[in-house]
Protein backbone atom coordinates (compact mmCIF):
# COMPACT_ATOMS: atom_id res chain seq x y z
CA UNK A 1 0.00 0.00 0.00
CA UNK A 2 1.37 3.32 -0.89
CA UNK A 3 2.43 5.41 1.46
CA UNK A 4 0.86 9.32 1.92
CA UNK A 5 2.54 12.08 0.23
CA UNK A 6 3.86 14.55 2.96
CA UNK A 7 3.79 17.93 1.78
CA UNK A 8 6.12 19.61 4.39
CA UNK A 9 9.20 17.91 2.64
CA UNK A 10 8.61 20.66 0.23
CA UNK A 11 8.20 24.07 1.53
CA UNK A 12 8.97 25.88 -1.16
CA UNK A 13 5.75 24.94 -3.26
CA UNK A 14 3.13 27.74 -4.75
CA UNK A 15 -0.08 28.00 -2.64
CA UNK A 16 -1.88 27.15 -5.84
CA UNK A 17 -0.08 23.33 -5.99
CA UNK A 18 -0.96 22.72 -2.47
CA UNK A 19 -4.45 23.71 -2.30
CA UNK A 20 -5.33 21.66 -5.86
CA UNK A 21 -3.09 18.73 -3.78
CA UNK A 22 -5.65 19.10 -0.74
CA UNK A 23 -8.37 19.15 -2.62
CA UNK A 24 -7.44 16.44 -4.44
CA UNK A 25 -6.34 14.79 -1.36
CA UNK A 26 -9.89 15.49 -0.05
CA UNK A 27 -11.91 14.12 -3.22
CA UNK A 28 -9.87 10.99 -2.65
CA UNK A 29 -10.56 10.41 0.95
CA UNK A 30 -14.13 11.11 0.05
CA UNK A 31 -13.91 8.50 -2.94
CA UNK A 32 -12.73 5.66 -0.32
CA UNK A 33 -15.54 6.84 2.36
CA UNK A 34 -17.92 6.16 -0.68
CA UNK A 35 -16.74 2.93 -1.42
CA UNK A 36 -16.24 1.61 1.78
CA UNK A 37 -19.70 2.43 2.68
CA UNK A 38 -21.05 1.13 -0.52
CA UNK A 39 -19.36 -2.29 -0.02
CA UNK A 40 -20.73 -2.79 3.75
CA UNK A 41 -24.26 -2.08 2.31
CA UNK A 42 -23.56 -4.38 -0.40
CA UNK A 43 -22.46 -6.96 2.13
CA UNK A 44 -25.46 -6.27 4.61
CA UNK A 45 -27.82 -6.73 1.44
CA UNK A 46 -26.10 -10.02 0.79
CA UNK A 47 -26.50 -10.69 4.40
CA UNK A 48 -30.18 -10.34 4.28
CA UNK A 49 -30.68 -12.53 0.85
CA UNK A 50 -29.17 -15.35 2.45
CA UNK A 51 -31.44 -14.85 5.80
CA UNK A 52 -34.20 -14.71 4.48
CA UNK A 53 -33.36 -17.58 1.83
CA UNK A 54 -32.54 -19.75 4.74
CA UNK A 55 -35.84 -18.40 6.32
CA UNK A 56 -37.80 -19.69 3.25
CA UNK A 57 -35.59 -22.97 3.41
CA UNK A 58 -36.87 -23.78 6.83
CA UNK A 59 -39.98 -22.51 6.34
CA UNK A 60 -40.38 -24.89 3.06
CA UNK A 61 -39.33 -27.98 5.38
CA UNK A 62 -41.79 -27.44 7.58
CA UNK A 63 -44.88 -26.89 5.23
CA UNK A 64 -43.55 -30.47 3.96
CA UNK A 65 -43.25 -31.47 7.29
CA UNK A 66 -47.17 -30.76 8.59
CA UNK A 67 -48.79 -31.99 4.96
CA UNK A 68 -46.76 -35.08 5.95
CA UNK A 69 -48.54 -35.22 9.39
CA UNK A 70 -51.76 -33.85 7.73
CA UNK A 71 -51.46 -37.22 5.66
CA UNK A 72 -50.41 -39.36 8.54
CA UNK A 73 -53.64 -38.40 10.46
CA UNK A 74 -55.84 -38.51 7.50
CA UNK A 75 -54.90 -42.17 6.64
CA UNK A 76 -54.74 -43.11 10.33
CA UNK A 77 -58.38 -41.52 10.31
CA UNK A 78 -60.03 -42.31 7.45
CA UNK A 79 -57.87 -45.08 5.55
CA UNK A 80 -59.24 -47.95 4.41
CA UNK A 81 -59.94 -50.62 6.89
CA UNK A 82 -56.31 -52.40 6.48
CA UNK A 83 -54.83 -49.36 7.37
CA UNK A 84 -57.11 -48.74 10.35
CA UNK A 85 -55.86 -49.13 13.27
CA UNK A 86 -57.38 -50.70 16.32
CA UNK A 87 -58.72 -48.05 18.89
CA UNK A 88 -55.72 -48.91 21.40
CA UNK A 89 -53.09 -48.03 18.75
CA UNK A 90 -55.05 -45.17 16.98
CA UNK A 91 -54.68 -43.36 20.85
CA UNK A 92 -50.38 -44.06 20.25
CA UNK A 93 -51.02 -42.76 16.86
CA UNK A 94 -52.93 -39.82 17.75
CA UNK A 95 -50.10 -38.82 20.62
CA UNK A 96 -47.22 -39.22 18.28
CA UNK A 97 -49.12 -37.11 15.82
CA UNK A 98 -50.10 -34.09 18.38
CA UNK A 99 -46.86 -34.50 19.81
CA UNK A 100 -45.24 -33.60 16.01
CA UNK A 101 -47.68 -30.85 15.81
CA UNK A 102 -46.94 -29.21 18.98
CA UNK A 103 -42.87 -29.37 17.70
CA UNK A 104 -43.66 -28.16 14.77
CA UNK A 105 -45.43 -25.14 15.68
CA UNK A 106 -42.87 -24.19 18.18
CA UNK A 107 -40.44 -24.10 15.40
CA UNK A 108 -42.76 -22.12 13.31
CA UNK A 109 -43.15 -19.51 16.18
CA UNK A 110 -39.33 -18.94 16.62
CA UNK A 111 -39.43 -18.67 12.64
CA UNK A 112 -41.64 -16.27 13.00
CA UNK A 113 -40.18 -14.31 15.80
CA UNK A 114 -36.90 -14.10 13.89
CA UNK A 115 -38.31 -13.36 10.62
CA UNK A 116 -40.10 -9.97 12.78
CA UNK A 117 -36.55 -9.23 14.30
CA UNK A 118 -35.00 -9.01 11.14
CA UNK A 119 -37.61 -6.75 9.58
CA UNK A 120 -38.07 -4.51 13.02
CA UNK A 121 -35.72 -3.15 15.41
CA UNK A 122 -33.52 -6.10 16.81
CA UNK A 123 -33.95 -4.56 20.41
CA UNK A 124 -37.20 -4.94 20.24
CA UNK A 125 -38.68 -8.40 21.15
CA UNK A 126 -41.80 -10.01 18.75
CA UNK A 127 -45.14 -9.63 20.94
CA UNK A 128 -45.84 -13.33 22.18
CA UNK A 129 -48.89 -14.78 21.09
CA UNK A 130 -52.07 -14.84 23.70
CA UNK A 131 -52.73 -18.13 25.26
CA UNK A 132 -55.66 -19.44 27.20
CA UNK A 133 -56.06 -18.87 30.22
CA UNK A 134 -56.15 -22.18 31.69
CA UNK A 135 -56.38 -22.84 35.64
CA UNK A 136 -54.41 -26.00 37.50
CA UNK A 137 -56.84 -27.63 40.23
CA UNK A 138 -56.80 -25.76 43.25
CA UNK A 139 -57.00 -29.64 44.91
CA UNK A 140 -53.13 -29.25 44.08
CA UNK A 141 -51.04 -28.56 47.09
CA UNK A 142 -49.13 -24.58 46.66
CA UNK A 143 -45.61 -23.75 47.46
CA UNK A 144 -44.91 -20.60 47.26
CA UNK A 145 -41.78 -19.17 46.16
CA UNK A 146 -41.27 -15.29 46.76
CA UNK A 147 -38.48 -13.76 44.75
CA UNK A 148 -37.85 -10.42 45.85
CA UNK A 149 -35.82 -7.43 44.00
CA UNK A 150 -31.69 -7.43 44.63
CA UNK A 151 -32.52 -3.83 47.01
CA UNK A 152 -35.92 -2.05 47.68
CA UNK A 153 -33.87 1.25 48.64
CA UNK A 154 -35.81 3.85 46.88
CA UNK A 155 -33.22 5.74 44.54
CA UNK A 156 -34.14 9.00 46.20
CA UNK A 157 -32.64 8.63 49.27
CA UNK A 158 -36.51 8.24 51.24
CA UNK A 159 -35.82 4.69 52.64
CA UNK A 160 -37.30 1.48 51.73
CA UNK A 161 -39.78 0.93 48.85
CA UNK A 162 -43.37 -0.18 49.98
CA UNK A 163 -45.33 -3.33 48.36
CA UNK A 164 -48.02 -1.77 45.89
CA UNK A 165 -48.92 -5.54 44.57
CA UNK A 166 -47.31 -8.40 43.08
CA UNK A 167 -47.44 -10.90 40.40
CA UNK A 168 -48.29 -14.28 40.33
CA UNK A 169 -48.02 -17.67 38.27
CA UNK A 170 -47.92 -20.91 38.07
CA UNK A 171 -46.64 -23.86 37.19
CA UNK A 172 -46.86 -27.80 37.17
CA UNK A 173 -44.28 -29.34 38.83
CA UNK A 174 -43.47 -33.31 39.56
CA UNK A 175 -41.64 -34.97 42.73
CA UNK A 176 -40.38 -37.61 41.30
CA UNK A 177 -41.04 -41.18 43.01
CA UNK A 178 -38.54 -41.93 45.52
CA UNK A 179 -37.98 -45.41 48.22
CA UNK A 180 -37.84 -45.42 51.76
CA UNK A 181 -37.22 -48.50 53.88
CA UNK A 182 -39.84 -48.48 56.92
CA UNK A 183 -37.65 -49.69 60.30
CA UNK A 184 -40.27 -51.46 62.77
CA UNK A 185 -38.56 -51.43 66.45
CA UNK A 186 -40.30 -53.91 69.05
CA UNK A 187 -38.65 -52.84 72.53
CA UNK A 188 -38.30 -55.16 74.85
CA UNK A 189 -39.16 -54.32 78.70
CA UNK A 190 -38.44 -56.43 81.80
CA UNK A 191 -38.74 -56.50 85.51
CA UNK A 192 -35.50 -54.39 86.71
CA UNK A 193 -36.09 -57.50 89.71
CA UNK A 194 -36.48 -60.06 87.79
CA UNK A 195 -39.41 -60.95 89.00
CA UNK A 196 -41.80 -60.72 85.89
CA UNK A 197 -41.60 -61.70 81.93
CA UNK A 198 -40.50 -60.01 79.68
CA UNK A 199 -43.01 -57.39 77.72
CA UNK A 200 -43.05 -56.60 74.02
CA UNK A 201 -45.65 -55.45 70.94
CA UNK A 202 -47.19 -57.94 68.95
CA UNK A 203 -45.54 -57.96 65.61
CA UNK A 204 -48.41 -56.20 62.70
CA UNK A 205 -49.63 -57.89 60.81
CA UNK A 206 -48.69 -57.95 57.05
CA UNK A 207 -49.41 -59.11 53.41
CA UNK A 208 -46.78 -60.85 52.40
CA UNK A 209 -45.06 -62.31 55.75
CA UNK A 210 -41.34 -62.13 55.49
CA UNK A 211 -40.97 -60.21 52.89
CA UNK A 212 -39.94 -56.39 51.80
CA UNK A 213 -42.57 -55.05 50.43
CA UNK A 214 -44.83 -52.86 52.23
CA UNK A 215 -48.93 -52.91 51.23
CA UNK A 216 -48.73 -49.71 49.51
CA UNK A 217 -45.39 -50.82 47.18
CA UNK A 218 -47.62 -53.97 46.10
CA UNK A 219 -50.55 -51.91 45.61
CA UNK A 220 -48.21 -49.55 43.41
CA UNK A 221 -46.97 -52.54 41.19
CA UNK A 222 -49.95 -54.28 40.51
CA UNK A 223 -51.88 -50.70 39.35
CA UNK A 224 -48.65 -50.08 37.17
CA UNK A 225 -49.02 -53.68 35.64
CA UNK A 226 -52.36 -53.90 35.13
CA UNK A 227 -53.76 -50.21 34.77
CA UNK A 228 -51.18 -48.70 33.05
CA UNK A 229 -49.91 -51.82 31.04
CA UNK A 230 -46.06 -51.40 32.77
CA UNK A 231 -44.29 -54.57 32.60
CA UNK A 232 -42.71 -56.24 35.47
CA UNK A 233 -39.34 -55.82 33.44
CA UNK A 234 -39.60 -52.31 32.54
CA UNK A 235 -40.47 -51.60 36.44
CA UNK A 236 -37.27 -53.36 37.30
CA UNK A 237 -35.13 -51.18 34.90
CA UNK A 238 -36.93 -48.21 36.80
CA UNK A 239 -36.36 -49.42 40.18
CA UNK A 240 -32.74 -50.24 39.80
CA UNK A 241 -32.53 -46.60 38.16
CA UNK A 242 -33.83 -45.17 41.40
CA UNK A 243 -31.25 -47.07 43.54
CA UNK A 244 -33.72 -50.32 44.05
CA UNK A 245 -32.46 -53.37 42.11
CA UNK A 246 -34.71 -56.00 42.20
CA UNK A 247 -34.89 -58.18 40.12
CA UNK A 248 -38.32 -59.39 37.47
CA UNK A 249 -38.61 -62.98 38.69
CA UNK A 250 -39.24 -61.13 42.71
CA UNK A 251 -41.25 -58.90 41.44
CA UNK A 252 -43.44 -61.56 39.89
CA UNK A 253 -43.47 -63.94 42.93
CA UNK A 254 -44.76 -60.67 45.09
CA UNK A 255 -47.58 -60.41 42.81
CA UNK A 256 -48.42 -64.29 42.44
CA UNK A 257 -48.69 -64.37 46.30
CA UNK A 258 -50.25 -60.76 46.52
CA UNK A 259 -52.78 -62.27 43.78
CA UNK A 260 -53.44 -65.21 45.80
CA UNK A 261 -54.03 -64.14 49.25
CA UNK A 262 -56.48 -61.08 47.36
CA UNK A 263 -58.29 -63.64 45.74
CA UNK A 264 -61.49 -64.05 47.96
CA UNK A 265 -61.78 -60.03 47.67
CA UNK A 266 -62.17 -60.53 43.70
CA UNK A 267 -64.19 -63.13 43.97
CA UNK A 268 -66.50 -61.19 46.42
CA UNK A 269 -66.69 -58.28 44.06
CA UNK A 270 -67.67 -60.83 40.89
CA UNK A 271 -70.36 -61.97 43.47
CA UNK A 272 -71.74 -58.82 44.37
CA UNK A 273 -71.59 -57.31 40.30
CA UNK A 274 -73.71 -60.37 39.70
CA UNK A 275 -76.30 -59.96 41.93
CA UNK A 276 -76.85 -56.60 41.94
CA UNK A 277 -75.96 -55.22 38.72
CA UNK A 278 -78.31 -56.01 35.74
CA UNK A 279 -76.31 -56.07 32.75
CA UNK A 280 -72.24 -56.42 32.53
CA UNK A 281 -70.03 -55.67 29.32
CA UNK A 282 -66.65 -57.84 29.53
CA UNK A 283 -63.89 -57.61 27.45
CA UNK A 284 -63.92 -61.24 25.99
CA UNK A 285 -60.57 -61.20 24.17
CA UNK A 286 -58.50 -64.07 24.22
Amino acid sequence: MSQPFDLSQFPNLPPEVVQAFSAQQKALEHAKFEASVERAARQHEQAVVAEKEAFITELKELIEKLEGQVQDYRRTKFGPKSEKLDPAQLELALEDLETAIAETQAQIEAVEERLAASETDPEQKAPRKTRKARALPQSLPRVEHVIEPDSIICPCGCGDMIKIGEDRSERLDYIPASYQVIVSIRPKYACPKGRAGVVQAKAPAHLLEGSWPTEALLAQIAVSKHSEHMPLNRQAVVMARLGVPIDRSVLADWMGRTGALIAPVVDHMAKRLMTDSTRLYVDETT
